[in-house]
């Protein structure tokens, strides 16, 4: 049986990392499973770079303080999750499903509106929208991150309720 090192002892954040890091991606993967099970390794990373402002030596209990860190990250990333997935779902519903409500300058506006998204944005929203993709192949497919994907689509999802608020309010209907 290996014995833990005492933590008393003077410990850097790579040697925490080490000793750790394995056990709480493990215990993440039980606690939320299927939740999180590929995000898992990006949640381990992101405690750690939570705690590295924080002397090492004053952590007297280092399983409780990541476990909590990483905890409160995974329930994060499953709620932003969420709210995603019913944004997408409520903006893809949009006000009618049915074509033959469509009024006759309908698709013009949209092609327009969608043509006024900057380019750099243009590309995730469509991607998204209109092809399905997820934001992991989207991130792929345009070398991003998945972190600059959701920025991206949020950028341009801000855009066209600013134009489309703008077209609102000169419409005559």
């Amino acid at each position: 049986m290996a014995t833990q090192p005492d933590w008393g002892e003077r410990r850097d954040l790579d040697q925490l990392y080490r000793l750790y890091a394995p056990w709480l991606a493990a215990m993440l993967r039980k606690r939320f499973g299927r939740g999180i099970e590929a995000d898992a390794e990006d949640v381990v990373q992101e405690t750690y770079v939570r705690l590295a402002p924080h002397d090492p030596d004053h952590i007297r209990r280092p399983q409780a303080l990541l476990m909590r860190v990483a905890s409160n990250l995974a329930k994060d990333l499953i709620r932003r999750r969420a709210v995603r997935g019913r944004h997408v779902r409520s903006f893809q519903d949009g006000p009618s499903q049915d074509p033959s409500m469509a009024l006759p300058g309908d698709e013009l506006l949209v092609k327009e509106l969608i043509l006024s998204i900057p380019e750099a944005y243009r590309d995730v929203f469509v991607l998204s929208r209109f092809q399905g993709l997820t934001y992991e192949e989207i991130a792929t497919r345009c070398g991003l991150s998945v972190k600059s994907v959701e920025w991206r689509l949020g950028k341009a999802i801000a855009h066209c309720m600013t134009a489309r608020s703008e077209l609102g309010g000169r419409s005559d209907r």
